[in-house]
């Protein structure tokens, strides 16, 4: 965070001085009970209904607490701690995050999408990083309540930013907007997921396309020509550019002559009527549609195109994102633990397709969670997909995914099909079919420990 001078927030939200002093910098800032106290000389909001530990606050102070509680109950804090007290904590949480914000003129992308939004990003700041200080999300760890620390984040001495969206309900993407004020947007695609907090897939479109309206003026939108769900998001109140990436001869970024090669994708991008040759780590098609918005973004904050794609060539794919290994009994193990989705488990079922041919492939599922009321229809549908391709195995862990099993022998799959409740009894399955002629790819949810353990467990090197 940018040190902000105490006196100078308190004039910004109108509020009045009620203990303490003002005469010091806040250097971090959080919302209170909802973000960790780490830090002294931290600056945090905080809501009538919180009981506040004036005591835990001023052991890290100097502190400042804002808050819209009554003032006899803030008159209680410490000495080390300051206080202001103003109408309304929400209008002086959204004043100073406008003016925060408003601090840096800076490019600040932000990313949603079903599959590849962490991709994505780590893309974006990894090209950046060689001559750029970014500010990014950790991880995959795009919960909305983390966008306010985030922001925080970005200081005086950042050149650029990159996020991506979390999404549980509709309203969230439209609440980090707020908060991130993006310059540039990116859906890589719209598949389907967290059907619980939107109720079905037109909500679930709706609460993607959020990010639309979120952009800054004049910003710029990325997307994904190929994908049939982005071509439903309305742009009629979009006013900035629209760049579109992807296969199809309309797209402003498009990639073709696609190749497996060397742990990766190499690709010709076609852009601006020039050609170029490109490299990406990671195996899938859809890893080359990450590059392209990747590509599409840098080159939209000023890079020069060719020197994006030699940036791009050294990036390292994530772990356990259809990650490679060799594996017991001289197998190939692929691991993609990371998040299992209906769109994610098509892109993996495209990889063993490009891959499997004259393999014994053998394809071990968990359930997918946050369908809603669509549950067993999705999982059905993956059946569907799975009795089409040449499954030799299919191994299906948890109540939910036994409908993928069930599809699959019902629509006529070749596979020897076994169903488990959890990962007990699976090596036995394994162990007589694991040698160098198989090819095992595991996907399960991240939330599985186990899943997570035992696809560790058949990697030669574990």
């Amino acid at each position: 965070m940018q040190p902000l001078l105490v006196k100078d927030i308190r004039q910004l939200l109108q509020g009045k001085l009620i203990n303490g002093s003002e005469n010091w910098q806040a250097q971090d800032a959080i919302y209170y009970n909802r973000h960790e106290h780490r830090n002294r000389y931290s600056l945090m909001f905080v809501s009538r209904g919180d009981t506040i530990n004036w005591d835990a606050i001023n052991r890290k102070g100097p502190s400042l607490v804002i808050s819209d509680k009554p003032e006899p109950e803030l008159k209680l804090a410490l000495p080390n701690t300051t206080v202001i007290k103003v109408e309304s904590l929400v209008q002086a949480y959204w004043k100073f995050i406008e003016y925060y914000r408003g601090l840096f003129d800076i490019p600040v992308v932000t990313i949603t999408g079903t599959c590849g939004k962490t991709t994505t990003k780590d893309m974006i700041k990894h090209i950046l990083s060689e001559n750029r200080n970014v500010q990014a999300s950790e991880s995959s760890k795009n919960e909305p309540r983390r966008s306010f620390p985030y922001l925080m984040g970005i200081d005086e001495k950042t050149d650029a930013a990159v996020f991506e969206h979390g999404l549980g309900n509709s309203g969230n993407i439209k609440h980090q907007c707020m908060i991130y004020q993006p310059t540039i947007g990116i859906i890589t695609n719209i598949g389907v997921h967290h059907l619980d907090g939107c109720k079905n897939l037109e909500g679930y479109i709706r609460a993607k396309s959020e990010i639309v309206e979120g952009i800054r003026k004049d910003g710029t939108l990325i997307l994904n020509a190929d994908d049939e769900n982005t071509r439903k998001v309305s742009l009629k109140l979009f006013k900035g550019k629209v760049i579109y990436v992807g296969v199809n001869m309309q797209s402003d970024f498009r990639a073709s002559d696609i190749k497996f090669a060397n742990n990766g994708m190499e690709f010709t991008l076609h852009f601006n009527d020039k050609t170029y040759e490109a490299f990406i780590s990671g195996y899938g098609e859809h890893q080359v549609y990450n590059a392209l918005a990747a590509l599409a973004a840098v080159h939209e904050m000023g890079m020069d195109i060719e020197e994006a794609i030699t940036r791009l060539g050294s990036y390292k794919n994530m772990t356990r994102h259809l990650e490679f290994f060799t594996g017991v009994g001289g197998s190939t193990i692929i691991d993609d633990t990371w998040t299992i989705n209906p769109t994610s488990i098509e892109a993996a079922l495209k990889v063993l397709d490009s891959i499997g041919s004259g393999k014994n492939v053998i394809l071990v599922l968990g359930d997918i969670n946050r369908l809603g009321n669509f549950e067993k229809k999705y999982h059905r549908e993956i059946g569907t997909l799975v009795a089409k391709r040449n499954i030799h195995t299919l191994i299906t862990i948890g109540n939910k995914a036994e409908e993928i099993a069930r599809q699959a022998s019902q629509d006529g799959s070749k596979a020897n099909i076994h169903m488990f409740k959890d990962v007990k009894g699976l090596k036995e399955v394994l162990d007589p079919i694991l040698d160098s002629n198989a090819i095992l790819l595991i996907k399960g949810p991240m939330s599985s420990r186990s899943m997570i353990d035992f696809a560790n467990s058949l990697k030669k090197d574990s």
